[in-house]
């Protein structure tokens, strides 16, 4: 059981290798031990995305890349390549766009009417009641 521990340990060092080099993870200038925290669990789920994310990806590759394995998923770094064309493949919750056109407006001839007039809001305020009036002052 040890000796696939002691094995696996290079699949880590290849990780944090990537991690590291193309995910940015010491790209980011953090001042605080809590920002570094909080960037490494960022660049660790971008990690999880492109790892879950592999089968789903077209192998965008280039002339000299061997095609992947078979039964094996793409590489993260393949995966960041093609990662953009999946939200076409996925599409979005979102609705369109809204045209830049300007709207139809007012209809021709018509004109503006008065606009609606409403009371003033005003705040009324206590009057003293006389309470201060018979208070003496202390010398």
């Amino acid at each position: 059981m040890l000796w696939r521990s002691y094995l696996r340990r290079f699949d880590m060092e290849h990780t944090f290798r990537l991690l590291k080099s193309e995910h940015g993870w010491t790209a980011a200038r953090v001042r605080t031990p809590e920002q570094a925290l909080r960037w490494t669990r960022i660049v660790a789920v971008a990690y999880v995305q492109l790892r879950l994310a592999r089968h789903l990806i077209a192998d965008l590759r280039r002339p000299w890349e061997k095609p992947p394995r078979p039964g094996r998923g793409l590489s993260p770094h393949r995966v960041r390549r093609g990662y953009r064309h999946l939200r076409d493949r996925l599409g979005t919750p979102s609705r369109l766009p809204k045209t830049s056109t300007p709207g139809p407006g007012r209809p021709r001839g018509s004109k503006n009417a008065p606009a609606q007039r409403h009371p003033v809001a005003t705040k009324t305020v206590k009057t003293d009641t006389g309470k201060a009036k018979g208070r003496k002052k202390k010398a």
